[in-house]
């Protein structure tokens, strides 16, 4: 039988191309395991308020404690951009590996302290400073996870499915937040409601404590994916600054996503308490179903943005969204139901799966090698900050003050600023520092004066 010219090569080639393939799938593994970690760590917070506020704030009706809960959580998020720019610089001069083992790290030690705080009644007022300085500690090494782990994914994605396999960011995002909720049904279903609220509550704490360690083994394994460029100048702002417009689009989009997100996520279960009249049982297991389903479609979404675009998914994302959250939300807080609960809050999160589903690729496509952990990281922390992390804050200060409809409409803005954004966004297939020919700036009407990384 004779042999093809060339005929070896193709089989070697063949070879190689699947080993390669495995190998950036278990980069991607390796990558979104800690994100998980991470973001079950953060979300326990969000959770389990309901039963640790009157442990470090005693005094007051149940909405005003959970106000007060919810602006430590706030300040956890204002120690974002710090992260994100912390963590982006780390990623960008030493490289993505080592700057997401620093964070998994830090954010282990931020869930152990929680686990182990003293309360109101044992110390006073030290207990809340303390939960205070806890938080922001978490919010630091969240802040750099983000646009690390999004660089990374979308560099060590395949080239024709980067939106596919970049989701998995959003899956492991959505994971963290899926365990912590199962977390809390699994307690509520063998603890009563008093042991939670005297000690029950710390248990999560101490199992992202325990998980963290596993993320860390993982992710000490992984390949670094930076390479060259202009090293000088890498996760700098000066280097930065010349992506200012690819920048002030992504704020403008995410503060959209970030609001619209933690709406009908964190938030969204306080909702159905306060507003709705929903038990908190029912409440905990609606969200846990919601949230397992918006997780397995997060590659749905992610492969869509593969055949139509990124730029198609976001419009998509924010046009719709900024249709729908009125009517949803006004129907949700008048509704006891859960089975049409979940079914409506489903609904309003595929909506926004348009974006969460190609979150950090979309993002690290606008910027070069030497800024793209710093222009993802930051530029996410900032608007997550400022718009994700106040969602619940803002809501309930509207609800005390008795015009809680005004919420919805302040997450229809945002959403109508996102969907200007999107439509000025570059297409990443054509203006894309990825997979496209051209750059980001001639997109947005400048002609660059340095080289395309």
């Amino acid at each position: 039988m004779s042999v093809p010219p060339g005929g070896h090569i193709a089989i070697t080639s063949d070879v190689h191309d699947a080993a390669d393939r495995r190998r950036r799938i278990l980069a991607i593994v390796g990558s979104s395991s800690g994100n998980l970690v991470e973001w079950y760590d953060f979300y326990c917070y969000a959770f389990f308020a309901l039963y640790f506020a009157p442990a470090f704030f005693p005094k007051g009706d149940s909405t005003s404690q959970l106000l007060q809960t919810a602006g430590i959580f706030a300040v956890g998020f204002f120690m974002r951009p710090v992260g994100g720019w912390l963590f982006g610089r780390i990623g960008d001069r030493v490289g993505r590996r080592a700057s997401m083992v620093i964070s998994v790290l830090m954010m282990c030690f931020g869930s152990l302290l929680i686990g182990i705080l003293p309360t109101y009644a044992t110390v006073g007022t030290l207990a809340p400073v303390l939960l205070l300085l806890a938080r922001m500690l978490q919010g630091l090494s969240v802040g750099g996870e983000y646009g690390t782990s999004a660089t990374y994914m979308s560099e060590v994605a395949i080239k024709g499915k980067r939106g596919f396999f970049a989701s998995f960011q959003y899956v492991t995002l959505i994971g963290g937040q899926l365990l912590a909720s199962l977390v809390l049904v699994t307690l509520q279903s063998v603890m009563t409601g008093d042991e939670l609220t005297a000690y029950g509550w710390r248990i999560p704490f101490f199992i992202g404590a325990g998980l963290a360690v596993v993320a860390l083994y993982l992710r000490r394994s992984l390949a670094e994916t930076k390479q060259g460029g202009d090293m000088e100048n890498a996760g700098t702002f000066g280097a930065l600054f010349k992506h200012w417009r690819a920048f002030c689009v992504v704020l403008a989009y995410t503060a959209g996503g970030s609001l619209s997100f933690y709406t009908f996520t964190t938030y969204m279960q306080k909702y159905l308490v306060n507003t709705a009249g929903m038990p908190k049982t029912s409440a905990s297991q609606v969200m846990t179903w919601v949230l397992l389903v918006y997780m397995l479609i997060q590659p749905i979404f992610g492969a869509l943005s593969d055949r139509i675009g990124r730029k198609a998914n976001m419009i998509l994302y924010s046009g719709l969204g900024m249709l729908m959250v009125v009517p949803l939300m006004s129907f949700l807080g008048t509704n006891k139901d859960p089975y049409l609960a979940f079914a409506m809050i489903t609904l309003g999160l595929s909506v926004i799966s348009f974006y969460t589903g190609i979150s950090g690729i979309v993002k690290a496509e606008l910027f070069p090698t030497n800024v793209r952990a710093l222009g993802v990281g930051l530029s996410y922390a900032i608007a997550n900050a400022l718009f994700g992390g106040t969602a619940e804050f803002v809501a309930l200060w509207f609800k005390d003050n008795g015009m809680e409809g005004t919420f919805f409409w302040y997450v229809t803005i945002l959403l109508a600023i996102a969907f200007v954004a999107s439509l000025i966004m570059p297409n990443p297939k054509v203006h894309g520092y990825l997979d496209g020919a051209g750059t980001v700036e001639e997109a947005l009407g400048k002609k660059p004066d340095y080289a395309h990384a």
